[in-house]
């Protein structure tokens, strides 16, 4: 285990395993990274942590608490931490510039002056932390969570945005070719835990006060930062994908 991939040869094997399951591309990943880590978002993407902890027990799972998450998300977490073999670590923001952004601006700034100050505080700096004690990264992204913004996702791709050419960093993403419909039936047949929001017509769950149920015929993006425009529905975890429009 531990043979990292050349920057130079993620785009064949891209296309080597665009087309194989979620299941043997996250096998790969972990045959070839020692320091990897799964994203939890708390959402549908469990089906990620579901797979790789029969796949490698004790691997690691990271969730990003922003502070502002919905009580189900916390207690689905826990739910998470206590049915799986794996290492969860739950990542805070730092205090000095929250608070600093809190008393500048108050608690929902992001109404007026858009999602992107108060992402980058409570999500993207946590995570940029954290993957550079990480060399490879895996997402629960799909094809069909935003035909915008996601709709070229690779399974495998060089991530420019937090690794650096010193120390080159792997994203993952296994689900990339799946529909919701799939990862649902998935959910299903192995009767898999879920956020109890999805009962509530929460699709895509981010942070409370930026999260809304869809409406039939709704895309489920559409219940996220719905005040703003909407082909930039990401917070800055995947910058590249909006960068690619």
């Amino acid at each position: 285990m531990d043979s990292p991939i050349a920057p130079a040869d993620v785009p064949a094997l891209a296309e080597t395993y665009a087309s194989r399951g979620p299941e043997e591309i996250l096998a790969f990943a972990l045959e070839r990274y020692a320091d990897i880590a799964l994203s939890f978002s708390g959402a549908e993407d469990v089906v990620l942590v579901e797979m790789a902890s029969r796949i490698r027990p004790g691997v690691q799972v990271f969730c990003l608490d922003t502070g502002r998450l919905h009580p189900e998300t916390y207690r689905f977490l826990e739910q998470v931490r206590e049915r799986y073999p794996i290492e969860l670590h739950v990542l805070s923001p730092d205090a000095v510039p929250l608070a600093a952004l809190v008393r500048q601006k108050g608690l929902f700034s992001f109404l007026v002056d858009g999602h992107g100050e108060c992402c980058g505080i409570r999500k993207v700096a946590p995570l940029r932390r954290h993957l550079a004690t990480l060399r490879a990264w895996v997402t629960g992204q799909r094809k069909d969570q935003s035909p915008s913004t996601r709709s070229v996702v690779p399974v495998i791709q060089l991530d420019e945005a937090f690794g650096t050419p010193e120390r080159p960093l792997l994203k993952f993403n296994p689900l990339a070719g799946w529909s919701s419909a799939r990862v649902w039936q998935y959910i299903r047949d192995n009767e898999i835990p879920y956020n109890a929001l999805h009962e509530r017509g929460f699709v895509s769950i981010g942070c409370e006060p930026c999260t809304r149920p869809v409406l039939p015929n709704q895309h489920e993006r559409e219940g996220r930062w719905w005040w703003e425009e909407a082909t930039k529905k990401e917070c800055g975890l995947h910058p590249k994908n909006v960068h690619e429009l």
